[in-house]
């Protein structure tokens, strides 16, 4: 049977167009189908609509913990944006890879399926797991029924490496995420007689403006964490909607609003603040009408990354890479809740860059596929031979 290169395989994989609002069944498909005619089983986890799917796969003994690479499956949309090229259909120019989901993280995929051949035929002491998620895109939502399922194996990776995008060098932190929308609920009537009403838009202009203020505050003064190129927690309102026409006052508004924290804050604290200010407003909203008021609806959230320079899973990646730097990447990634949920040390180390992920036009380079390919193979060969288990032990310790 012919080996695919990675670059045969991105080129598989870019073609499903695996936007975040669809399935992701065919790519799933596709994968499970390229792991079993090498000789490897692998395993759906569904979410509850059966329409999207997780899967994991273990190459190598089964009775004892290994290293997980884990990506995930679905995209961004390419709705809005001006390709110059068709977002699922590979396009080479040169050094570049053109295509959705190619950096972000389709590439990585690529390079792990490119090795299974390589992974089946070595003598793995130590075996490697593979995990692919869906719907990381919208919350890191999906993988959450994988970890339980893992939970609910008697074995657990020891170590995991999440292939997202950081040309190739070791992440060891990335900020938690906290998105809610918050709904403002006023009364209407004719303008003419606004003071009888409650502006809902006047309501949620006034906690755009608190969550700008409390932005401002972590901006002066913390905590800081000088490992982030922005190095305190951030809020911002994303989206703001509300009202009808002019001539009416609205009844109805709603802000999503999303926090950032760097490991040291506590955004639930955050947002008790804001619902304490909500409170406040709440109170001269009803004095006019007592149905008026502000609810909080969360929508998604995940924790962040952190991990200590100096750990040994850190340096035991490091010792397979061409570039030594460690990294603190500002966007969120799957990391967190291995880390969290499982007790899996977790790093984050992927071909290319986010800068050019969620992009029209996005692109890896072949240089940058060459490099996880290369240090799969190290990866390999480290997980081979008498030693593996306890250069394993060793780096999946604190």
């Amino acid at each position: 049977m012919p080996e695919q290169t990675v670059v045969d395989l991105l080129a598989e994989l870019v073609a499903f167009d695996t936007t975040s609002d669809g399935s992701n069944l065919p790519l799933i498909a596709f994968v499970e189908d390229y792991l079993s005619r090498h000789g490897v089983a692998s395993r759906r986890v569904p979410d509850e609509t059966g329409e999207k799917a997780n899967l994991y796969a273990t190459i190598g003994p089964a009775d004892r913990p290994g290293v997980m690479l884990s990506g995930h499956t679905d995209t961004v949309p390419v709705t809005g944006q001006a390709w110059s090229v068709e977002p699922f259909r590979l396009t080479a120019d040169g050094e570049r890879l053109y295509g959705r989901g190619t950096t972000d993280m389709k590439g990585f995929l690529a390079a792990v399926l490119a090795a299974v051949p390589a992974l089946v035929e070595a003598d793995l002491v130590v075996p490697v797991h593979l995990a692919f998620s869906h719907d990381e895109e919208t919350g890191c939502l999906g993988v959450r029924t994988l970890l339980a399922d893992l939970g609910r194996q008697p074995v657990h990776p020891a170590a995991c490496l999440v292939g997202e995008p950081t040309s190739m060098r070791v992440a060891t932190a990335h900020k938690g995420k906290v998105a809610v929308r918050l709904h403002v609920r006023g009364k209407a009537c004719h303008s003419g007689m606004a003071p009888e009403g409650v502006n809902a838009i006047h309501a949620a202009a006034r906690l755009s403006t608190r969550i700008e203020e409390m932005a401002a505050e972590k901006a002066s003064h913390g905590p800081f964490d000088e490992r982030f190129a922005i190095a305190h927690t951030t809020l911002q309102v994303g989206t703001i909607e509300g009202g009808t026409v002019l001539n009416i006052v609205p009844q109805d508004c709603r802000l999503d609003v999303e926090i950032r924290a760097v490991p040291a804050d506590d955004p639930e604290a955050l947002l008790d603040e804001l619902m304490a200010f909500a409170t406040s407003l709440e109170v001269g909203m009803r004095a006019t009408h007592p149905d008026a008021g502000i609810r909080l609806e969360r929508l998604h959230d995940y924790p962040g990354l952190s991990m200590v320079d100096d750990h040994a899973l850190v340096e035991f990646i490091l010792s397979l890479l061409d570039d030594r730097n460690r990294e603190r990447i500002g966007y969120g990634t799957e990391g967190g809740l291995f880390q969290r949920e499982l007790g899996i040390p977790t790093v984050v180390c992927g071909p290319g860059s986010m800068a050019q992920g969620h992009q029209p036009d996005e692109f890896v380079t072949r240089d940058q596929l060459a490099r996880c390919e290369a240090f799969l193979a190290r990866l390999i060969t480290a997980l081979t031979g008498p030693e593996a288990r306890q250069r394993l032990a060793e780096a999946a310790c604190p």
